[in-house]
């Protein structure tokens, strides 16, 4: 999950006020737990990002998602949302803490979310290596430099036609800067290149917030 939240989002506050202003009202939990994001700089996809998620989870007709790096399960909840309304499934929620994991578990279960809710304490690719696929959609939004490791995996648990989500591909103009050669940074420069050259997959950087990687896996 993304460290540096206190920084705008890249892309300009005027840019994120405006998608963040057409998605439609949320439930009071929902709402809530952005609030709390703000109050606290808590890194959270943020708002039209988690409608983002959820519309492409709704176009895919998804019915298990598996989410590496989860929060307090705002994103967790968008995804639900998605699910539930195609039919039913489930949804992995998966973090290291397990404070945020009881948070998680709250919040969903007021937003009426529960059902097919599968909750998990654990290193993320790892939990995610053990879990049986395949899976519909995968959202990946682990600390950056894990990302090309988490890649292979991934790919074996996403089924053919399934689509890849990952946060922070902007990541706050850093990749921009060649003189930035954090791990971090180039974890999400070096994901970008072996997704965008892999021609298993079909791909495109959506610039929301500090922009998502939309894949499909042929």
């Amino acid at each position: 999950m993304v460290t540096h939240a206190a920084q705008p989002p890249f892309g300009g506050g005027d840019l994120l006020a405006y998608l963040d202003g057409l998605v439609p009202p949320r439930p009071p939990e929902l709402a809530e737990m952005e609030a709390y994001a703000r109050r606290t700089s808590f890194p959270i996809v943020g708002i039209a990002s988690g409608h983002f998620c959820y519309l492409v989870a709704r176009m895919i007709g998804a019915r298990r998602v598996f989410e590496l790096g989860s929060g307090y399960g705002y994103s967790t909840a968008w995804f639900a949302r998605a699910v539930k309304e195609n039919g039913g499934g489930q949804v992995y929620h998966v973090v290291w803490d397990a404070g945020l994991s009881s948070q998680a578990r709250a919040h969903l279960e007021a937003l009426g979310l529960a059902d097919g809710m599968e909750y998990r304490v654990g290193e993320a690719i790892q939990t995610l290596r053990e879990t049986e696929g395949p899976f519909d959609l995968i959202f990946n939004d682990i600390d950056k430099e894990g990302y090309p490791d988490s890649l292979q995996v991934i790919a074996e648990k996403l089924r053919p036609g399934g689509v890849l989500i990952v946060d922070n591909m902007l990541y706050h103009g850093r990749i921009f800067d060649p003189a930035d050669q954090a791990a971090t940074t180039n974890g999400v420069r070096e994901l970008t290149r072996r997704v965008t050259a892999d021609p298993a997959w079909i791909s495109s950087i959506i610039p929301i917030r500090d922009g998502l990687l939309l894949a499909y896996k042929k």
